[in-house]
């Protein structure tokens, strides 16, 4: 019910514009892989696909107190949210791992491979985790380019406007199931290739170096 709400209000008040639905697969695990603009990037590719998205987030946007924390959970009960306590190094190792759970399940789960937000707006280099997920598991990946998230809401503001924004899905990708066989060039040509789509249906221009969270020193390296 959330997450039809929030798809109307998305659609409605914010004109969202999404193109390449009838690519998504009905059933059986997928992975969505998206670049990363705006802290509602997982709200907004939950709520505007046709099945439910789990993704990773910091345990502290479901865990926070007061009014604040109350609107978080509010939004974030439109997906499936897996908290990770990214101060605590062992516990963010084990993402994968959880994600891993998700699609042998048979079910969605999204990932950022630049592993953080674009504060600038171009796309960076993706790391190899969406890419052991697919070798993993098989499950085919379904690339998506966001355009003009940025604009919801300014970097570290509670404040979100009402512009116009685009979703675009791409076809699925599907990579061999090779399970812990998979050599590490292939994991960098899965992520290549994906990160390409990426780039499409983006529009992006690229850096070809890891992007680092402003937060990354605070929460020990880790990043979101």
């Amino acid at each position: 019910m959330i997450q039809k709400s929030v798809s109307g209000i998305l659609r409605t008040g914010f004109r969202a514009r999404v193109t390449g639905l009838e690519n998504f697969p009905e059933d059986g695990p997928v992975i969505v892989a998206s670049n990363h603009l705006a802290f509602l990037d997982s709200i907004i590719i939950s709520a505007l696909m046709p099945r439910r998205v789990a993704f990773l987030a910091k345990s502290e946007y479901v865990n926070t107190p007061g009014v604040r924390g109350k609107m978080m959970k509010l939004m974030f009960e439109a997906i499936d949210i897996i908290p990770v306590n990214r101060s605590d190094r062992k516990e963010s190792m084990k993402a994968l791992g959880k994600a891993l759970e998700v699609l042998n399940d048979g079910r969605v789960f999204g990932i950022y491979p630049e592993g953080t937000r674009s504060r600038d707006g171009y796309l960076y280099r993706g790391k190899i985790g969406m890419a052991w997920l697919a070798h993993m598991t098989g499950a085919p990946v379904v690339p998506i380019g966001l355009i003009g998230t940025d604009k919801l809401q300014k970097p570290d503001s509670n404040m979100v406007y009402p512009k116009r924004f685009t979703v675009r899905v791409g076809k699925p990708l599907y990579f061999e199931k090779t399970g812990e066989t998979m050599t590490g060039k292939q994991r960098k040509e899965t992520t290549a290739k994906i990160m390409d789509e990426i780039a499409a249906l983006s529009g992006q221009g690229r850096k070809d170096v890891y992007n680092v969270s402003p937060s990354a020193s605070r929460d020990g390296g880790a990043t979101s």
